[in-house]
């Protein structure tokens, strides 16, 4: 019954065999939708999926937040009242696929405004399974993903969560101009201000790779980008920042935060200069609200 009434959004960019495959087994689970931003021509792709995909080339980058709005957009036009979203390394167990769906119904019949529900993460290289974070002062607060009831936190991370479709009217599409970043959370944030929950559930798991690889600094693990990442993480940072309706608390985080990684990037990653010209151009631009895909020579 569910699943029926579920909805499967898929982003590719330069997708492999492996994409194709774990895309397919998706598709049994409900109406699946591959929107896909790689650039140029995509026709070896498109023959490669099964009619039991909708397949969307955009032929062009535009963006994980404008690949999903179109996606959802889609699935809620043909129906869907769950839509779960996944980008193309996504391999969730069909727990997971069953589960977040009839967790997001079960709230809605108990009168629960829900926007959200996402599993908890795992990352082997940042340690493990990540914690559901909430907004605090001076820190985050970083809830253990344990136990079978659900948490409420501030946001999800977008790939493996399921959006409620009756919520996405009210609360809108995600954010177009920021592109890549912090996309996901802003989504939350204004969910949350339309008083939504945003649940996580620790029960159901979902392996995720954050960024490249790892750098270890004084004992600690930090995920680690190229240049032009960087950009986009610091441009949408100080431009969210500059949102009156941005929680302060997280604002003040961010600002603690930014002048560290600063460093980092300045002092472990390579080439050097080229991550910390990025890092300022894009708090330049986060400033001057230039926004949207970087447009390089």
């Amino acid at each position: 019954m569910v699943q029926a009434r579920t909805g499967v959004v898929v982003v590719f960019y330069h997708p492999d065999e492996a994409c194709i495959k774990r895309t397919e087994r998706l598709s049994a689970f409900g109406a699946c939708v591959v929107i896909d931003n790689t650039e140029g021509d995509t026709s070896r792709t498109a023959a490669a999926l099964s009619s039991n995909v909708l397949y969307w080339p955009n032929g062009a980058n535009l963006g994980i937040a404008t690949a999903l709005n179109q996606g959802v957009s889609i699935l809620i036009d043909a129906g869907c009242e769950f839509i779960l979203l996944f980008d193309q390394d996504s391999d969730p167990s069909a727990e997971l696929l069953e589960g977040l769906p009839r967790l997001l119904e079960d709230e809605s019949r108990r009168g629960k405004r829900v926007a959200v529900v996402g599993p908890a993460y795992i990352d082997e290289r940042l340690g493990g399974v990540t914690r559901f974070v909430r907004f605090a002062f001076p820190a985050l607060e970083r809830v253990p993903a344990v136990g079978g009831g659900l948490i409420e936190a501030d946001f999800l991370i977008t790939s493996g969560s399921c959006i409620n479709a009756a919520a996405w009217a009210d609360i809108g599409p995600m954010d177009d101009e920021l592109f890549i970043d912090f996309v996901d959370l802003e989504w939350c944030v204004r969910a949350r201000a339309r008083d939504y929950s945003v649940l996580g559930a620790p029960a159901f798991r979902l392996s995720h790779t954050l960024g490249g690889e790892p750098i270890r600094i004084f004992g600690r693990v930090y995920p680690s980008h190229g240049p032009l990442r960087h950009y986009y993480l610091f441009r949408n940072a100080t431009n969210l920042i500059l949102r009156g309706y941005m929680p302060w608390r997280w604002k003040w985080t961010e600002l603690v935060a930014m002048p560290v990684r600063l460093v980092i990037y300045g002092v472990w990653l390579r080439p050097r200069v080229r991550h910390v010209w990025m890092s300022l151009l894009g708090i330049w631009h986060g400033l001057t609200g230039r926004m949207g895909k970087l447009q390089q020579p």
